[in-house]
């Protein structure tokens, strides 16, 4: 493996014929060109924070588009070592604003993951597990509902606690029962059984936006959708919020089931398209990351391709349009006069927002315009949390090792409330506190979250 990392190899796709199954698959998915554009300079390393945690070059972006190439080159056979690697990135994409040739990384790396899965036997039980999340939930809001009723009928009826009590949760492994602790509450009742499908402006309607809902961020973060839209009001714009609309296909995306995730998009794009939106707007970093590359997941679609451009080309996150569009309310103006305790925040960037969807300044503008507030820039935020979609629960050493010395810089802070601008963020550094925070004076917020409870404490003073 060595050998073949130091040597880049051919530059032009190779047309022997793989004897190895897997090897024939990914010859055929990979985008060779992107492959052969990566120069080897190294700009992606000190970005990656796998790289980071072990100082190894296969752990690396370069390393890994190395492996893919000698793969497809016919030099070596991806053998299970070569499949931990690819499953090892957490996607967090920092790699590619790093990178001098523009290298579609992102694009790389679930190209290898869906030929890896066209090939893998993953056992009965994993296979089940995602067959029924993949399949049998994501994609049916009546089936999101039912799980959502069902977990807050768990967490409120007291069978939560005994469950606790006798000890049950013990059967399950140690990042499991971690994250069963720090689960925000769950319901069945989304943005739109709350709200309707539509939602006006205060004042003169600045443009109509809509909505989207996402698919477990509309059952575990309900309220967040919900002060979204109203935050949203409060700027001035009229959301639409279509009901028939499906999870965006990210975690699909990610974990190799890219024609699951193109059957989702073309069900949204048919949702959208009518309603005459100026705007989709986005609460959620990992699932406007996806939304906002419509266009190339379905850009070998004749049917739906042009669609697709159309779609990609509004998706936008809520604090960028509230940031360049939106009537601010004076009472987040850091000028106003608000009687009530100064408090210090800080923020951990969404990576897919800030290396995909480029929305890192609009976060940090906002929370600066936030009245009797001590906004402090958190070292290294712009590095990932290991959340990563079902990361941290597929590889919870590595995203437990990166979550640690994530919350040496958080509890250096000494904030009050640490922000972020997606659910996943949100329970990784919920955890984090929970694991290694100093004290118990720190508290996770989604942004939206955050800003909406400040308009409600105004209006109510």
């Amino acid at each position: 493996m060595a050998d073949i990392l130091a040597n880049p190899g051919i530059q032009r796709k190779p047309s022997i014929e793989h004897s190895n199954p897997l090897a024939r698959t990914l010859l055929n998915k990979l985008d060779y060109d992107q492959l052969t554009n990566c120069m080897r300079c190294g700009f992606c390393l000190p970005a990656c924070p796998t790289f980071k945690e072990t100082g190894l070059e296969p752990e690396s972006p370069r390393g890994r588009i190395a492996l893919m190439k000698a793969v497809a080159d016919g030099v070596m056979d991806p053998d299970q070592a070569f499949q931990d690697q690819m499953n090892h990135c957490l996607g967090c994409r920092a790699c590619e604003p790093a990178c001098p040739a523009d290298v579609k990384y992102g694009q790389l790396i679930e190209q290898a993951r869906d030929a890896i899965e066209d090939h893998v036997d993953h056992g009965v039980a994993v296979s089940g597990i995602r067959k029924l999340f993949f399949k049998g939930v994501f994609p049916h809001r009546g089936r999101l509902k039912w799980l959502g009723r069902s977990l807050a009928a768990y967490q409120k009826s007291g069978l939560r606690k005994v469950v606790r009590g006798t000890g049950m949760m013990k059967l399950f492994p140690e990042h499991l029962r971690e994250m069963e602790q720090i689960l925000p509450d769950a319901t069945g009742k989304g943005v739109v059984e709350r709200l309707g499908t539509v939602y006006p402006a205060k004042g003169e309607a600045i443009a109509r936006v809509a909505l989207f809902r996402g698919c477990i961020m509309d059952v575990m973060f309900a309220d967040t959708n919900v002060n979204t839209v109203k935050l949203l009001s409060e700027a001035g714009f009229e959301v639409v919020i279509p009901s028939s609309q499906v999870c965006c296909g990210a975690l699909h995306a990610h974990s190799g089931e890219m024609e699951a995730a193109r059957e989702l998009a073309r069900t949204n794009l048919e949702v959208f398209k009518e309603g005459g939106i100026e705007y989709i707007v986005s609460n959620a970093g990992g699932c406007g990351a996806l939304l906002i590359e419509y266009d190339h997941l379905l850009h070998e679609d004749s049917k739906y391709k042009e669609l697709a451009v159309w779609f990609a080309s509004r998706v936008i996150d809520v604090s960028k349009l509230l940031v360049e569009r939106g009537r601010i309310p004076l009472f987040l103006d850091s000028e106003s006069s608000v009687a009530a305790k100064p408090v210090t925040i800080t923020y951990q960037d969404s990576c897919h927002l800030r290396n995909v969807m480029k929305s890192a300044d609009a976060p940090r503008r906002l929370m600066k315009q936030v009245a009797n507030v001590n906004f402090l820039e958190m070292k290294e935020a712009d590095r990932c949390c290991g959340s990563a979609g079902i990361y941290n629960v597929t590889h919870p050493e590595m995203a437990g090792q990166i979550l640690e010395h994530k919350m040496e810089h958080a509890n250096k802070t000494e904030a009050r409330y640490l922000l972020t601008s997606n659910p996943g963020c949100l329970l990784q550094m919920k955890l984090g506190v929970e694991k290694h925070g100093v004290g118990s004076e720190m508290e996770v917020k989604h942004i939206v979250d955050f800003l909406y409870e400040r308009i409600v404490e105004r209006s109510e003073s």
